[in-house]
């Protein structure tokens, strides 16, 4: 029992700080492999955060079942989207909130319609980043992330109806929920849903790197594109955009417990800065990370377990504050943390 505590505690002083890397360090990053109980009974999801981040960017091939707790599941072949919050290796089905998923042609808010195909073989994952094609579309779909801000790039066909799927109805219960067209650029909601976690609340920022040139609302699933904002339990949307060959277009969502302006305060982390900026800064931060517990000896396959499971030990808990101080507490009111990360 005491080499247990002993463990564990060297897990929480090695998880603290941010020391620089040493670029000479060995890089343990190449040993995580994030697919790692995504199958089974494992509830793992395997796409991008940070150390105890509060943004979970993931794909969600799944909608219900307890093997689907993660939102994703290895067996599967139908990807629906992308969305921002996921639980990891709990038992236990929540989150999966603010669903985004790239679609080219006609537009249907169904998820049965604009979910896609997808297989292994165009699908990777590392610390900090994750990518698929999605078949249907021939669309190329990354992701990032830094602590409270979901980053994704899209590399669309040539089309003039290059679509992006908002659907704030995935998954758990629904309470209420709020989208609104800000600008061609950026638009702002939350979802209040409920599950596992009773009464959960998301507040949301989304930033487009290129402006969309026509856009649409729905409630219950009916299309009006007149509106600029609908509140309801099922709400969704899309933004549609003219792309050419390959051209990438890059969504930066901040989220926030607390307020829609505390998630655009949260997107100054990504402000200025590139896909591949972020990108590196995760990856640099995994691999400080997990170079604090160096391993000699062993096989490839034995350092591939205890490095994955290492990572694994700092997907969760997770950063519930905004940038800042400000989060939500277990009495619903709004409460501020002073010199704390």
């Amino acid at each position: 029992m005491n080499k247990v505590l002993y463990v564990f505690s060297l897990l929480l002083l090695f998880s603290c700080g941010n020391a620089d890397v040493d670029e000479n360090q060995p890089d343990y990053c190449q040993y995580v492999d994030p697919f790692i109980g995504t199958g089974g009974h494992g509830h793992n999801y395997p796409g991008v955060t940070m150390p105890f981040g509060m943004v979970k960017l993931s794909p969600d091939t799944r909608l219900t079942g307890w093997d689907g707790c993660g939102g994703y599941h290895y067996s599967d072949s139908i990807v629906y989207g992308f969305s921002h919050t996921h639980l990891s290796g709990t038992g236990v089905s929540d989150y999966g909130d603010i669903l985004l998923m790239p679609t080219v042609g006609e537009v249907s808010v169904n998820n049965s319609d604009y979910s896609s195909k997808y297989s292994h073989e165009k699908e990777s994952a590392s610390p900090g980043y994750y990518s698929v094609v999605l078949d249907d579309y021939n669309i190329k779909a990354e992701l990032t992330a830094s602590r409270r801000v979901g980053v994704h790039k899209y590399t669309y066909p040539a089309s003039e109806a290059s679509n992006i799927i908002i659907d704030l109805y995935h998954r758990d219960s629904v309470l209420n929920s709020y989208l609104k067209i800000v600008n061609n650029t950026e638009i702002e909601g939350f979802r209040k849903s409920t599950n596992w976690a009773l009464n959960m609340q998301w507040y949301f920022v989304a930033q487009f790197s290129k402006p969309f040139k026509s856009h649409g609302l729905a409630l219950n699933n009916s299309l009006n594109n007149e509106v600029t904002e609908l509140e309801g339990k099922n709400i969704k949307g899309y933004l549609q955009f003219a792309t050419e060959q390959n051209e990438e277009i890059i969504v930066k969502v901040g989220i926030s417990a607390v307020s829609i302006e505390g998630a655009r305060k949260n997107l100054e982390e990504t402000e200025g800065l590139s896909f591949e900026q972020i990108k590196a800064n995760a990856q640099k931060e995994w691999k400080t990370q997990l170079a604090k517990i160096e391993v000699e000896g062993g096989t490839n396959r034995q350092k591939r377990n205890f490095y994955t499971s290492l990572y694994h030990s700092m997907v969760t808990p997770d950063l519930y504050m905004d940038i800042d101080g400000q989060y939500r507490g277990m009495d619903n009111q709004i409460h501020k943390a002073d010199n704390f990360e």
